[in-house]
């Protein structure tokens, strides 16, 4: 079975009515819904936070930290995604926000955006590598990488070995600050202010290294209240953006491609999009391609499940302040030595969750294979998800794991009542005469 690991998406069974939306949207086949309320399959669960995006009930939710929990510390770094500046519209500048992340409690402030800078141009290095199998594809977005290692582990070489821009801003902003302030790092507590539940996750149970360094993500849902009344309040700020334009658009879906390679490059936003391209790559037909840029959220991190703004109107927010940015490259800011100077790599092999495997041996396999055709066969093919699964084919697979069996199919139950309704009437019949 797949790795053990936290997981940010949490079902609250009170608030669960037991309807289908999320079954039926959950790009891993992760939910079942059994005995009137849902259940995630943790094994299979990505965290991508589309059942939270789809429950009109509010019955999904993220498990981030609180506001207060920076306190544990006597030094506080914010990680703001770039994306946070698109949550406040008409922000007349990044320093506004900046300035209020330190109103609230945070003694510093490192832009997730520097981070996307260094990432920029590590990408180019490694683009330069003609052994590499082609198109490599994006670690950027922790929740395609994890449905990668679910559903196309055939994929996992074509992941690019670097860590997501949040990796890097906590390990540059941790040493500046600790080298400034003459502080023992231990002493400094960096938080992420995150767009989704997969960067939750990803921080207590990282992707390609062993552990993160950040310390706690909260959700801009969750500090937008705190955050809205210091934008308002400030007209002007001497906080000033570090980054550059094209590292804060990193934003929006087609913002690392811009910035690392916007030539010869594919750009996907949207979970089921993204399945369908990399069955796509897994097929080999896309082989021409040099980047795959991905993002599990519609219109990317400005789309994320714990934003607070319309996306579309966070997206032009985000793209108005990089207009009014000088026009510098990360080629340019980021000097050479970085790349060596912090740990920008994967120090972990990203391995295959197997949590799709019908068995461990091949012959069990198999033989769990033609028992599941076996009973497709008799079913309607209506993948009403009645039954309490997605799809009929993830409906005959859970039969042959043991958890549940055919008469959960409403339409088999039906055949098979009105059968025995009919034996019963012809057993009258017989003894009537």
């Amino acid at each position: 079975m797949g790795e053990k690991r936290f997981h940010s998406v949490q079902l609250d069974k009170d608030k669960c009515k037991g309807c289908t939306n999320c079954l039926k949207h959950c790009p891993t086949e992760a939910i079942r819904v059994r005995g009137g309320r849902a259940h995630i399959i943790n094994e299979r669960c990505v965290d991508c936070g589309e059942c939270i995006r789809i429950c009109e009930y509010h019955a999904k939710v993220a498990m981030t930290d609180k506001l207060e929990d920076i306190f544990r510390f006597e030094h506080r770094i914010a990680l703001p995604a770039p994306s946070l500046y698109g949550q406040f519209r008409h922000v007349g500048s990044i320093g506004i926000v900046l300035e209020a992340l330190t109103r609230i409690g945070f003694t510093s402030v490192f832009e997730v955006a520097r981070g996307a800078d260094v990432i920029t141009r590590a990408v180019k290095e490694k683009l330069k590598n003609p052994d590499r199998p082609r198109p490599l594809i994006s670690s950027a977005c922790p929740a395609v990488t994890r449905i990668i290692q679910v559903r196309f582990p055939t994929l996992i070489p074509h992941i690019i070995d670097l860590k997501q821009p949040m990796e890097v801003a906590a390990s540059i902003a941790r040493a500046e600050y600790a080298k400034t302030h003459g502080v023992a790092p231990e002493k400094i507590g960096v938080f992420f202010i995150t767009p989704c539940a997969a960067k939750m996750t990803a921080i207590r149970s990282p992707l390609g290294h062993e552990k993160s360094e950040v310390d706690g993500a909260i959700s801009m849902m969750e500090i937008y209240g705190h955050l809205l009344p210091h934008v308002a309040e400030i007209k002007a700020s001497d906080m000033t953006t570090s980054a550059t334009p094209f590292g804060i658009g990193w934003a929006r879906s087609g913002g690392e491609a811009d910035a690392a390679v916007p030539k010869n490059s594919m750009v996907v936003d949207g979970m089921d999009n993204v399945i369908r391209v990399l069955e796509e790559v897994e097929d080999g037909k896309l082989r021409d391609l040099d980047y795959f840029e991905g993002a599990a959220c519609p219109g990317g991190c400005v789309g994320g499940p714990l934003t607070y703004e319309n996306k579309y109107l966070a997206r032009n927010t985000v793209m108005s302040l990089m207009d009014g940015l000088p026009p510098r490259h990360p080629q340019e800011a980021v000097p050479g030595s970085v790349l060596n100077k912090y740990p920008l790599y994967f120090d972990k092999p990203i391995v295959p969750n197997g949590s799709m495997k019908l068995h461990e041996s091949i012959a069990n396999a198999i033989e769990r294979m033609e028992q599941m055709n076996a009973i497709l066969d008799r079913l309607p093919g209506y993948d009403c998800g009645s039954c309490g699964s997605p799809t009929c084919r993830a409906f005959a697979e859970d039969i042959v794991r043991g958890y549940c069996s055919e008469t959960d199919c409403i339409f088999i139950l039906k055949e098979r009542l009105k059968g025995m309704a009919q034996q019963m009437v012809d057993i009258s019949h017989t003894r009537r005469e």
